[in-house]
């Protein structure tokens, strides 16, 4: 059975200057750091414990190692040479 990867969408907040959680697979998951490394090793700490507090809800067996898909997004301003 191919292990399931959990996917994470993360955005940069101007407002905040943070990437912030958007939108996950991981039930209860928020978090935000001043980098994407940051919010990575805030991942690598909250998803397992998450996942199993969660387990009731997925039909996923857990392993050693939980795999994750990061996926950030950033919107930048670029000056118009007009």
């Amino acid at each position: 059975m191919q292990q399931k990867i959990f996917r994470v969408f993360a955005a940069w907040d101007m407002d905040a200057q943070v990437w912030a959680v958007t939108d996950s697979d991981v039930p209860g998951l928020a978090a935000e750091a001043d980098t994407v490394e940051g919010l990575e090793a805030k991942l690598r700490e909250l998803v397992p414990e998450l996942l199993e507090l969660n387990a009731h809800l997925l039909d996923v067996g857990m392993t050693d190692q939980v795999p994750l898909e990061l996926v950030t997004r950033r919107t930048i301003l670029a000056d118009a040479h007009c």
